[in-house]
């Protein structure tokens, strides 16, 4: 049978207003409920925010329902705590959303033409402007990103403004141009004074310019990094057990028995990680 969204509105909107109901008898009667606040929950968001993100990496539907419950949770929760100190509630949270959502499709819901992908994308970066009054571009990444998805966010906002290479090839001449710059500060075998700051700079760059030409291929650098360290785990972790299993103590063995184990290992499939 086909899903049908309208057809499962109301036990969408009867489970949402249980989950309401549920969480206000746990804020009145529950003392660690009761207790919670704001700061209180942040790094608890953070840590299920994650957890939802490796589920998803994962591609385990069953975790990835859990999770987005989880998160509902907390943002439900966030709205309670504001309502009670009377700043706002669920449906002021909500009635903004759609709000903002309508303002920035301003091709649905308006008479403004959006042919691509980059158009939308476009609008909707000159749109934020109009709505925070901000002065740059970059005003909207936040500070306090994980270093490596700021420079996607960066990038994509910059590239909204029409400032972005036109070609992949002119990024990947920029990679090998910051590798040179890179293999530069090492070049000389007599260490000079000041060179680990300056090399620390150029393997700034020529991240930046990697996650870049990422971008340009269509790979989320984000994602291909993690599932590499799941890969590098799992084969480690065979290494370990393999070794361990062949009488042997991992400290005791020679690289070149390491690498036998972690050949194996490179035949074995990775959850969620395509070999």
């Amino acid at each position: 049978m086909e899903y049908s969204p309208a057809a499962r509105r109301p036990a969408q909107l009867e489970a949402f207003s249980r989950l309401l109901d549920v969480l206000d008898r746990l804020r009145a009667e529950c003392p660690w409920d009761r207790k919670q606040t704001l700061e209180s929950l942040r790094h608890l968001t953070i840590e299920e925010t994650y957890e939802l993100s490796d589920a998803i990496i994962r591609g385990n539907l069953p975790d990835l329902q859990k999770e987005l419950g989880d998160v509902m949770l907390h943002l439900t929760f966030y709205a309670k705590i504001a309502s009670e100190q009377g700043a706002f509630d669920i449906a002021d949270v909500l009635n903004a959303q759609c709000e903002k959502l309508i303002f920035r499709h301003p091709h649905i819901y308006g008479n403004v033409q959006a042919e691509s992908e980059e158009d939308v994308k476009r609008n909707w970066e000159q749109l934020k402007l109009q709505e925070k009054g901000n002065s740059s571009v970059l005003g909207g990444v936040p500070a306090s990103l994980p270093a490596l998805i700021k420079a996607m966010r960066i990038q994509e906002k910059a590239r909204g403004a029409g400032f972005d290479w036109e070609k992949p090839e002119q990024v990947w001449e920029k990679v090998q141009e910051e590798l040179q710059e890179f293999g530069n500060e090492f070049a000389d075998a007599v260490p000079s004074e000041g060179r680990q700051e300056r090399a620390a700079a150029e393997f700034g760059d020529l991240l930046f310019s990697l996650i870049n030409f990422a971008r340009h291929a269509g790979i989320n650098p984000e994602e291909a990094l993690e599932r590499t360290n799941r890969k590098f785990i799992h084969r480690f972790q065979h290494l370990e057990t393999a070794s361990a299993r062949d009488g042997y103590q991992l400290r005791d063995l020679t690289l070149a028995q390491m690498d036998v184990y972690w050949n194996q290992a490179k035949q074995l499939p990775t959850a969620g990680s395509p070999e």
